[in-house]
């Protein structure tokens, strides 16, 4: 194999785990150190950032593996290693399975109560959610728990625990992901009935997906003044927690309900997150 093969197969290797969103799960799983009581030996935090990483990369290659045959199927996906033929079905089945065997003793070095989490994410991920997706819209809710679970992991790592202020931080993750993950199904909807996706849109219209996007918008603001309510961050993040939901709001209930008002409300989404989530952290030190 020449080292431009090698090379190749070594790009195709590392898309599977999803970059952008280990990323951004190592940084909410590192957030949610910061912001928990006490301090953790920075050993200890090492070894569940890189067992939390080794977690979601299994999700996202086994996913990845699971939906080969639908990715043909997707614009947005049918250019990913599998579906392409750049890497063997077995490789990337293999490459998933050899992650989530690492990161379970790995996590567990940095507590049993992350291990177990990490655990639970894995199997809904996998064994729930994506079948899942090909049968009810459900799937939105029980993906967005293994999405938010890094911070989960990572609050569990320094406290020992689960408790109601790791539960708060947990929240703001998963009730973001409901109006977001609606929005992308509503302005991705050909692609995502062409490969027979189950989306709200698709089970129920766009009427009742748009109600559902405002609800849990208002759902979504509320849970995230709870970190503020809860002392876990202080004013300056409680000020930017209300001056960015009503961003949303006002960009979620003033629209015309289109496809191109759902994506502009799925790109605020993307951008109103890491900003809560960056000052919440930064008030949370404070």
């Amino acid at each position: 194999m020449t080292a431009k093969v090698l090379t190749a197969k070594t790009v195709d290797l590392v898309a599977l785990v999803k970059p952008n969103i280990m990323i951004m799960a190592l940084l909410t799983a590192a957030g949610a150190i910061s912001l928990a009581p006490g301090t953790m030996p920075a050993s200890r935090a090492l070894l569940m950032l890189l067992g939390a990483g080794l977690i979601v990369g299994a999700a996202n290659t086994l996913n990845m593996w699971l939906e080969r045959d639908t990715d043909c199927l997707m614009s947005r996906t049918k250019n990913r290693p599998l579906p392409q033929h750049r890497l063997a079905p077995m490789t990337a089945l293999w490459f998933g399975a050899i992650q989530g065997a690492i990161a379970l003793p790995v996590l567990a070095a940095s507590g049993i109560v992350p291990a177990a989490l990490g655990l639970v994410a894995l199997l809904l991920y996998v064994g729930a959610y994506t079948p899942m997706k090909q049968k009810t819209h459900h799937a939105t809710w029980v993906g967005a728990v293994p999405g938010a679970m890094p911070a989960l992991i990572g609050w569990t790592a320094a406290t020992g625990r689960i408790d109601v202020p790791g539960l708060a931080v947990f929240g703001v993750l998963f009730f973001w992901q409901i109006p977001h993950t609606h929005a992308i199904a509503i302005y991705r909807q050909r692609d995502y009935d062409a490969a027979g996706m189950k989306t709200l849109p698709s089970t129920h219209g766009l009427p009742a997906t748009r109600r559902a996007i405002r609800l849990f918008l208002v759902v979504q603001v509320a849970v995230s003044l709870l970190p503020a309510v809860l002392g876990i961050a202080g004013l300056p993040y409680l000020v930017t927690a209300i001056v960015l939901g009503a961003m949303v709001l006002a960009q979620g209930f003033g629209g015309d309900g289109s496809p191109k008002w759902a994506r502009n409300l799925f790109l605020t989404s993307i951008v109103y997150l890491p900003i809560l989530f960056a000052v919440m952290v930064a008030s949370g030190q404070a």
